[in-house]
């Protein structure tokens, strides 16, 4: 049993074969997916796709790139709506991009803010973006801590004491196909962290695993990325799969 705890299988570029797409991820007993929204329209998609598929679980969020002046606030009374549906099982993605030029600091950290304080809200978990802004975000997880703030950092690019920080905010660490990548700096956190403070995902299409690199990922994938996890980790890839899948479960409430 897999679990791949972000991909965008909503999302155009599988819009031609999205069927055949599910079709391989079933016969790679991937049984766990959750597809996350970056804004109100792909939220909505994400729920659809949930709705049509026991083993889909829909995530409502608002990407940082997604931010964009002037705010609409009625953006976030949409996204507290539809994190209300059955099928959603967190807030996300959202969190904090700061790689690009243009973007407004002020109004990403505003609505990254009010996205969390929806997630503590309805307690739900948060799948967190973050990209070149971690001491904003580490500031912000320590500002808005509560007892029922937790989640995970999605695609994870920090460092190992980053990582530490993180699991001391209540968010564990996912591991994408970057993993797999000559130069990454994944292995070193793999093998530091126990496993309970693990997750895998394939962010799908995006971020293709060694020996797909550079051509469009799937969910289906998730496979290496637990091979790679569990090749590091010195662990039978079995154990390491349902230990994964076990901590998606209990992250995010499944049965």
């Amino acid at each position: 049993m897999f679990a791949d705890i972000h991909c965008h299988l909503s999302f155009p570029e599988f819009d031609e074969d999205r069927d055949s797409v599910i079709d391989r991820l079933q016969q790679e007993q991937v049984s766990i997916v959750i597809d996350p929204g970056i804004d109100p329209a792909s939220s909505r998609r994400s729920i659809h796709l949930a709705q049509s598929h026991p083993f889909i679980h829909a995530n409502v969020g608002l990407h940082p790139l997604q931010v964009q002046a002037p705010f609409e606030e009625n953006l976030l009374e949409e996204l507290f709506l539809l994190a209300g549906s059955k099928k959603v099982v967190g807030i996300g993605e959202i969190g904090l991009d700061y790689h690009w030029p243009g973007f407004d600091r002020q109004l990403q950290l505003g609505a990254f803010r009010q996205m969390l304080r929806i997630a503590k809200s309805l307690d739900l978990p948060a799948a967190i973006h973050c990209r070149d802004a971690w001491p904003d975000m580490l500031k912000m997880l320590s500002e808005e801590r509560s007892s029922n703030l937790r989640g995970v950092m999605h695609c994870f690019s920090g460092t190992l004491d980053i990582a530490r920080e993180c699991l001391r905010s209540n968010f564990r660490i996912s591991i994408p196909g970057t993993v797999t990548y000559r130069n990454s700096s994944l292995p070193e956190i793999v093998a530091a962290l126990d496993l309970k403070d693990l997750l895998a995902e394939t962010d799908s299409p995006y971020l293709s695993p060694v020996p797909f690199r550079g051509r469009r990922n799937e969910p289906s994938r998730i496979v290496h990325v637990v091979n790679a996890i569990a090749l590091i980790r010195h662990s039978s890839p079995e154990s390491v799969a349902a230990g994964l899948a076990d901590n998606t479960r209990e992250l995010f409430r499944l049965p």
